[in-house]
């Protein structure tokens, strides 16, 4: 993917993660992290890698990376847009932003639109309570979205990858 901020699936670098991590206590969950932080995902190749180094087996490592909704299991798109579900920016307009959002990327939550470029995704509190509704966008976060807005970032998104091409 072009100019992604992730590296490719190496076995070894996983292999550093979890050595680096394993004698920790609640290991996994760090581990897991730090997998995705490295690759941007978890890819499925790791698991078993990872349930053979902590002792546990293939289906309690899938489980917890299924149970929690930040984890995912494909690589995501250049950006990642997480827009804000929880009931104070539900308050001030986050529903009608998540359809417009659907709308206008023609994909759903957990989704890469087809030319790889964004992955939408829930998350359930951005802390930003007071200026929803809030997404946030790789690693930053803004407030008081509008669809107006949602479109002006998009564009940003995409006119990027032209500037970069």
């Amino acid at each position: 993917m072009p100019n992604s901020p992730f590296l490719p699936w190496n076995p070894q670098q996983v292999q550093d993660e979890i050595d680096a991590l394993k004698h920790e206590p609640g290991a996994l969950l760090p581990i897991l992290h730090a997998i995705q932080d490295r690759c941007g995902h978890v890819p499925r190749e790791a698991v078993p890698i990872i349930a053979e180094a902590l002792q546990l087996t293939r289906a309690e490592v899938h489980g917890v990376i299924s149970f929690y909704h930040h984890f995912r299991t494909t690589p995501p798109g250049r950006h990642v847009v997480q827009i804000c579900r929880a009931e104070a920016c539900q308050a001030r307009g986050s529903r009608a932003l998540e359809n417009h959002a659907r709308e206008t990327l023609g994909i759903d939550y957990h989704q890469t639109t087809a030319d790889r470029e964004i992955t939408l995704e829930p998350v359930y509190c951005l802390g930003n309570c007071a200026c929803g509704p809030s997404l946030r966008v790789d690693d930053r976060i803004l407030a008081r979205v509008t669809p107006e807005k949602f479109n002006r970032l998009v564009d940003e998104l995409t006119t990027q990858v032209l500037e970069v091409s």
